[in-house]
């Protein structure tokens, strides 16, 4: 029998288990309640959920533990949502409430590769002489002020005498 895969709200519980692991080495039920902003019962159920799956050890009245699966799910979920806030406040300037939210809500839905493009987008602009920092101020500039050809023609052309510069002292 083929096993359903995880919902959205599985892997926020597995992910909130796996901080608060990491935060307190003891999660208890009521730590998961407060963190997922539900009530204990709503908690229980899910972990009766997740036990029968493999994916936490849990006993009524006892501390949660995740599996070495659920460990796993949980560190992909912390992983993703990670690079999603860090992409969301750092390359794009969300504020950190709204890019926290949308980055929960986004990391459900991309596949592994590409969240790797995307954690390779964000080297690479960091790194390369054609982006860095000055890129993203250009692009900053753009989504306030909008196209405007003779701000791109200046700065492709200081770019074009930097890269020369550059190669120049290179050799």
């Amino acid at each position: 029998m083929v096993e359903k895969p995880l919902t959205s709200v599985m892997e926020d519980y597995l992910e909130a288990i796996f901080d608060l692991d990491k935060e307190k080495r003891v999660v208890r039920v009521k730590d998961i309640a407060k963190r997922m902003n539900v009530k204990m019962p709503t908690v229980s159920s899910m972990l009766k959920t997740l036990n029968t799956r493999g994916l936490v050890n849990y006993e009524k009245y006892e501390y949660v533990e995740l599996t070495k699966g659920g460990m796993d799910v949980g560190q992909e979920m912390r992983r993703r949502h990670g690079v999603l806030l860090k992409f969301l406040t750092e390359i794009l300037k969300v504020d950190l409430p709204t890019a926290d939210e949308e980055a929960c809500k986004m990391e459900h839905a991309l596949s592994s590769e590409t969240l790797d493009r995307l954690t390779d987008f964000m080297a690479f602009i960091q790194v390369c002489p054609r982006t860095g920092e000055d890129w993203l101020r250009f692009f900053d500039d753009y989504r306030s002020n909008g196209h405007r050809p003779e701000a791109c023609k200046t700065r492709c052309e200081t770019f074009s005498s930097d890269i020369n510069n550059y190669i120049e002292s290179s050799q």
